[in-house]
């Protein structure tokens, strides 16, 4: 007994998650009729937890984990993408985030899946080049993206750089009839957004305690307390370290106003649930509800 106590101790975190996976039983990939909160960012009706779509394209957080992104490559063929998309709208969940790069796989199969009936709504990740702000926009607009927001890494360079050019890309988006948001890992992005006046729609900007992608969090919470545009709060569960309970909980009490979260459709059901709950429950949350 002594040595099973010494080697219960010894577990690293994913061990003990695969332990409590396996005394639970697999999770569901079955539509678990949920009923989830929504919020609006301008015209759009938005599901509080929001499909992220670097699994589709293979752009795995996997902490530098190099054949994970192959992986899920392989895993989510277009038939599996649609699947899960399906279970994400039976689930309540009617926003899917997704890269609108060139060659990535996302309006061929979003348009695969309009075809038999779908209506999940395209918020679209955009990847403008200073020296064509437009092409990659237009993409999202003529593909019937119901918004678009500015990639991360292109937040971060440009909002110490050049904010006038997010300020463009942002007009451009509204310009067009959709939403337009700002990303950014770092928070000076909606700092600067703010200061430069870009009249944005929301932010797309991460939280999570493992300082994963957001290595100041305390500041991210203290700054987006003092505006009132909403948030959608991202990388939630630091790149899959923390508990879906434990991270949508952190992000809705310290203000974020939906979370975006990547899943395998065997996790939809579940992650639905959790988030459902605890919006409908007594969250301790001190930021106005912005959308």
């Amino acid at each position: 007994m002594a040595a099973a106590g010494a080697a219960a101790v010894s577990l690293g975190v994913e061990e003990k998650i695969l332990l409590a996976r396996a005394s639970t039983g697999p999770r569901s990939a079955e539509p678990g009729d949920q009923v989830l909160p929504q919020g609006k960012i301008g015209k759009a009706s938005i599901s509080r937890l929001i499909c992220g779509g670097n699994l589709i394209n293979g752009y795995a957080h996997s902490r530098d984990l190099a054949y994970v992104s192959d992986l899920m490559k392989h895993y989510f063929t277009d038939e599996k993408v649609i699947e899960t998309l399906e279970i994400c709208e039976r689930n309540g969940i009617n926003t899917l985030v997704a890269n609108n790069k060139a060659g990535e796989n996302t309006v061929r199969i979003l348009n695969k899946y309009r075809k038999k009936g779908g209506k999940i709504q395209w918020l679209a990740q955009v990847n403008p080049v200073p020296e064509n702000i437009w092409e990659n926009i237009r993409t999202a607009i003529d593909n019937g993206a119901v918004g678009a927001f500015i990639q991360g890494g292109i937040g971060d360079d440009w909002s110490r750089s050049h904010p006038e050019l997010l300020a463009e890309a942002v007009a451009f988006i509204r310009q067009n009839g959709l939403i337009a948001g700002v990303a950014g890992h770092q928070i000076g992005v909606p700092e600067a957004c703010e200061e430069a006046h870009v009249n944005v729609d929301f932010y797309f900007k991460t939280l999570n305690t493992a300082k994963y992608y957001c290595d100041e969090p305390e500041k991210t919470v203290g700054f987006m307390a003092r505006i009132a545009r909403p948030w959608i709060a991202y990388k939630v569960l630091g790149a899959g370290v923390v508990d879906p309970h434990d991270g949508f909980r952190y992000a809705f009490e310290n203000g974020a106003d939906f979370v975006c979260v990547g899943m395998f459709d065997f996790q939809v059901a579940d992650d639905a649930r959790i988030a459902s709950q605890l919006l409908q429950g007594n969250l301790a949350r001190k930021r106005p509800w912005a959308a």
